[in-house]
């Protein structure tokens, strides 16, 4: 498959964010949004972990992204309706099914957790000196919501100086209308949004 997409494998890392239970299981916190039956029109956890299973066989840095909370939200800033939705809902709180990671999307021994308590991958957490620390310039990043935190994380990449490619059934939202607007407006001066299938063909060449 020949997209014209150049990966260098010694230079990139996978990020998979907010691909928990809560936000795109059915019966999670958040399923009444329609994530869950978005989530399942993209393919979004089999193209995942098939991206995630090669990059693991070619050594290239995993790093699994959760949104965690303490019990009632405690210390999580009321300042957003996303924020408050966390709380009202009782969602992605430590220890809890609905904050571990999706069936088929579970960290492997070897991956860098991440937890973070914003929209943004970047703000106030570790993922930055991870990804500096394993000489990283180009970041891949997948998960959920795409027109919400993915699209946070993307440009604060951006920003800092990273790579952006953002897997376009990678990622997930509430519908197809929420998905073209991440993908196909927010995201279009930041980096670039192939599938899946044409990283993973870039990664082997």
């Amino acid at each position: 498959m020949e997209t014209g997409l150049k990966i260098d494998r010694n230079k990139v890392a996978l990020i998979i964010q907010d691909l928990q239970n809560d936000v795109i299981s059915v019966g999670g916190a958040f399923a009444e949004s329609g994530a869950p039956a978005h989530a399942k029109s993209q393919g979004l956890i089999e193209n995942v972990a098939n991206l995630a299973r090669r990059a693991r066989e070619l050594n290239i840095p995993v790093i699994n992204v959760h949104y965690i909370v303490e019990p009632d939200a405690k210390g999580l800033q009321q300042n957003a309706p996303l924020f408050r939705g966390v709380k009202d809902q009782k969602a992605l709180v430590r220890g809890t099914w609905g904050a571990a990671a999706a069936a088929g999307l579970e960290p492997h021994d070897g991956d860098f957790i991440v937890e973070k308590m914003r929209m943004n991958g970047f703000f106030g957490t570790r993922l930055e000196s991870v990804l500096r620390g394993c000489g990283v310039d180009t970041v891949i990043i997948t998960g959920a919501w795409t027109n919400m935190s993915i699209e946070h994380t993307a440009r604060h990449a951006a920003d800092l100086g990273f790579e952006v490619i953002v897997a376009s059934d990678g990622t997930s939202t509430v519908n197809d209308e929420w998905q073209n607007v991440g993908l196909n407006y927010a995201l279009t001066n930041v980096g670039v949004t192939p599938t899946c299938a044409e990283i993973m063909s870039a990664l082997q060449t």
